[in-house]
C-alpha cells in the first residue's frame, strides 16, 4: 500500500506542478484575446477577470495520472494496473463535456445546447454499464433495475454537473467544495483497494490547488487572478458526478467497503445538491426559468448579511464539512432515510438563520430582478 500511496503522491505533485506552469500561460493568453468575465449585476466582480483557468484542469490531470501509470506499469512489481470499460467510456464522455465548455466560454453557448451534450456525455455510462443500481434502503427502496437506473444515473449526472456549475459565484467556492469532495472520494477509493481512481482524483486535485492559489490570492492589479470558467466548473461537475456513481453502484467485485456508498458519496456534495434544489424552487416561485441566473444562491445570501465573500467561503465549506462528519458519524444510528431528513431540516434551519440576518440588515431575502437591472 506504501507503494502506491507514493504513485499517488506522484500524480498530485506533477498535477499540481503543471497547473502552477499552464495558469499563468492560460492568463497571458485571455489578456492577450481579451476574454474576459465581464462584471455584471448577477456578478460579484467589478472587473474583467480572464476565465478560461479551468482548461488547465483536464491536461494537467490526464499527464499526472498517465504518467504515474506508466511509471507504475514499468517498475510495479505485482503487475500491471489496467484501464477498464468503464473508464474508457468516461474519458470519451468527459472530453465531450470538456469541449463543450472551452467552446462555451471561448464562443459561448446557449443553456438549451449545453444541456443538450451533457445528457449526451452521461448516457454514454450506462451504456457502459455503469449505473445507480441501489438506492440502499431510502424511503424503503434497495434494489433497482437498469430500466430505471440508467435514466436515474443519467438525471444524476447532469443534475451535479450543473450544481458545481451553477454554484460558482464566489472565489474558491467551486473549486474549495469539489476539493473536499474529491477528498474524500480520494479516501474511500484507497479503502477499497481502487488504486487507478485514486491516482485519477490526485492529478485533479493538485491542479484544483494550484487554480485555488491564483483564483483567491490573485489581484487584478497585478494581473494574477483568474476564473475557471464553465471549461473547469463542468468538468469538474461531470468528473464528481462520476465519482459518485462509480461509489454508489452496488458492486461487491469492484468496492467491497461495507458502507452506505450513496449515503457517503451524497454527503461529499450535499451542499452544491441543496443548493440547486432550493434555487430552483425560488425561481419557480417567483415565476422565473430554472435557468435563469439571478443571486439567490447560498452565497450571495450569506453576502447579503455583510459577509465578504472569504467568510461566505469559509462558512460555506464549513458547512459541506459539518454534513460530512455529521452523516458518517449517524451512519451507525439512523437509517438513511432518517439522515436525509435530518440534513434537510439542518438546511432549512440554516437558511433561516440566514434570513434572520438579511432582515435585521434591512436586506431582502430573496433577490427579484427589476427591469432597470442591465441599464
Amino acid at each position: 500500500m506504501n507503494r502506491y500511496i507514493l504513485y499517488i503522491l506522484g500524480s498530485f505533485f506533477v498535477s499540481f506542478i503543471c497547473g502552477v506552469v499552464f495558469i499563468p500561460i492560460i492568463n497571458r493568453f485571455c489578456k492577450k484575446r481579451k476574454l474576459y468575465d465581464l462584471p455584471g449585476v448577477r456578478k460579484i466582480h467589478k472587473t474583467g477577470i480572464p476565465r478560461l483557468g479551468g482548461i488547465s484542469f483536464l491536461p494537467s490531470m490526464i499527464a499526472a495520472f498517465f504518467l504515474a501509470m506508466s511509471v507504475f506499469n514499468t517498475v510495479g512489481t505485482n503487475g500491471q494496473i489496467t484501464i477498464s470499460l468503464w473508464s474508457c467510456f468516461f474519458f470519451v464522455s468527459m472530453i465531450i463535456i470538456y469541449t463543450v465548455g472551452f467552446v462555451d466560454d471561448v464562443l459561448g453557448l446557449n443553456a438549451r445546447t449545453k444541456f443538450i451534450f451533457q445528457i449526451i456525455a452521461a448516457s454514454i455510462l450506462p451504456l457502459s454499464g455503469l449505473y445507480i443500481n441501489d438506492l440502499y434502503g431510502l424511503f424503503g427502496i434497495h434494489d433497482i433495475p437498469f430500466f430505471i437506473g440508467a435514466p436515474f444515473t443519467v438525471l444524476t449526472i447532469v443534475f451535479i454537473n450543473n450544481a458545481i456549475n451553477l454554484i460558482d459565484g464566489i472565489d474558491g467556492l467551486s473549486a474549495g467544495l469539489s476539493l473536499i469532495a474529491l477528498m474524500g472520494f480520494l479516501v474511500y477509493f484507497m479503502l477499497g483497494g481502487i488504486w487507478v481512481y485514486s491516482i485519477l482524483i490526485a492529478g485533479l486535485m493538485g491542479v484544483l490547488i494550484s487554480f485555488l492559489y491564483f483564483n483567491i490570492f490573485g489581484t487584478t492589479e497585478k494581473g494574477t487572478k483568474i476564473f475557471m470558467g464553465d471549461s473547469g466548473s463542468l468538468t469538474l461537475g461531470f468528473i464528481l458526478s462520476f465519482l459518485l456513481v462509480k461509489l454508489s453502484m452496488k458492486n461487491p467485485d469492484v468496492i467491497t467497503l461495507p458502507h452506505n456508498n450513496l449515503l457517503l458519496a451524497g454527503s461529499l456534495l450535499i451542499v452544491p445538491i441543496f443548493d440547486v434544489f432550493r434555487i430552483t424552487f425560488v425561481r419557480l416561485k417567483h415565476g422565473k426559468a430554472i435557468f435563469d441566473a439571478d443571486k439567490n444562491h447560498i452565497h450571495h445570501k450569506i453576502m447579503r448579511t455583510g459577509m465578504s465573500q472569504h467568510n461566505a467561503l469559509i462558512l460555506i465549506l464549513g458547512l459541506a464539512c459539518f454534513y460530512i462528519i455529521l452523516n458518517i458519524s449517524a451512519y451507525n444510528y439512523l437509517d438513511f432515510s432518517m439522515i436525509l431528513i435530518t440534513d434537510i431540516m439542518i438546511w432549512v434551519l440554516f437558511h433561516l438563520t440566514i434570513n434572520h440576518y438579511i432582515k435585521k440588515k434591512g436586506g431582502e431575502v430573496f433577490y427579484i430582478e427589476k427591469e432597470y437591472d442591465d441599464n
